[in-house]
């Protein structure tokens, strides 16, 4: 049967999916145009179940806030190319939406999230592998609540993104918190926050490398105490020099400033997921044939 340009364009505009495919569909559908887009869905499903095992490892973390808290989404694709295709980004966006909305707890419940356009965050994802030929994967979310304070966030390039809740202070000094946590990666707030089974291996740790030196044991006792001050320093926020002033440790400055920190997240892209090494050329090689 003959398929009009007007039917293919109707159906681009409703899935995004090519020219080509969306004749295909069409013709295998008898024209139906709902037909074609629950055939053009199968693919897509079809497509994401082929490429599921494929790493994705790049992306972007997606951040979605009102006036009572905020999330962070990372959503990863397999290339910084797709990372950056403007239909990649209005997914991750609308998804950080759903998961703000929702109040989703992680991956799986934000799955069964509606977006603005009716589909699931799910159904979106097939969508946009089918159409990207990516693999796609909503891996992790993080909420953080105001608190009754402020609550700042950053992004950093798409690939670092921070929310912090700090009582007391100002909204400024929220977000310049957590460009520093962004810069500096923090492990915890302040030393009491630290688990005494860190403490305890990194004094092991220093106290083996001190006693090599042959000072007395009372020589060794300070050295190490110094020593694991600094390091606990180094792996605090409130031990940590400003991003802004390095003159200033953060938790003089929220001394000064009459502030808390009271919670904070930081996730970064691809963070744990471990990267195969690829031979581009081979790969462009392999797929023409040779």
């Amino acid at each position: 049967m003959t398929i009009s340009a007007q039917q293919v364009k109707e159906l681009r505009d409703r899935t995004g999916a090519g020219m080509m495919e969306c004749k295909k569909a069409l013709v295998e559908t008898g024209g139906d145009l709902d037909a074609a887009i629950d055939h053009l869905r199968k693919a897509g499903l079809a497509k994401a179940d082929k490429k599921a095992g494929r790493v994705a490892a790049e992306g972007v973390i997606a951040l979605a806030r009102d006036a009572n808290g905020a999330v962070l989404v990372e959503i990863n694709s397999e290339t910084d190319f797709v990372a950056r295709d403007a239909s990649f980004l209005e997914f991750a966006r609308q998804t950080a939406g759903a998961a703000l909305r929702t109040n989703a707890g992680d991956a799986t419940e934000l799955a069964a999230a509606t977006l603005p356009g009716g589909d699931t965050v799910e159904a979106a994802r097939q969508a946009l592998i089918a159409r990207i030929g990516e693999n796609i994967q909503v891996r992790r979310l993080a909420h953080l609540a105001a608190g009754g304070g402020s609550l700042g966030a950053y992004i950093h390039g798409g690939r670092i993104g921070v929310l912090v809740a700090v009582k007391g202070g100002d909204p400024a000094l929220a977000d310049d918190l957590a460009m520093h946590i962004a810069a500096f990666a923090p492990q915890w707030i302040d030393r009491s926050a630290v688990p005494a089974e860190v403490i305890a291996k990194e004094k092991e740790i220093l106290l083996a490398q001190a006693e090599g030196s042959g000072k007395p044991p009372e020589i060794v006792a300070r050295m190490v105490e110094g020593r694991l001050a600094k390091q606990l320093d180094e792996i605090t926020l409130t031990g940590q020099p400003f991003v802004k002033d390095n003159d200033t440790k953060v938790g003089k400055l929220l001394a000064a400033r009459g502030a808390e920190v009271l919670d904070f997240v930081r996730l970064v892209v691809g963070e744990g997921i471990e990267k195969q090494a690829s031979d581009f050329a081979a790969e462009v090689m392999l797929q023409a044939g040779q």
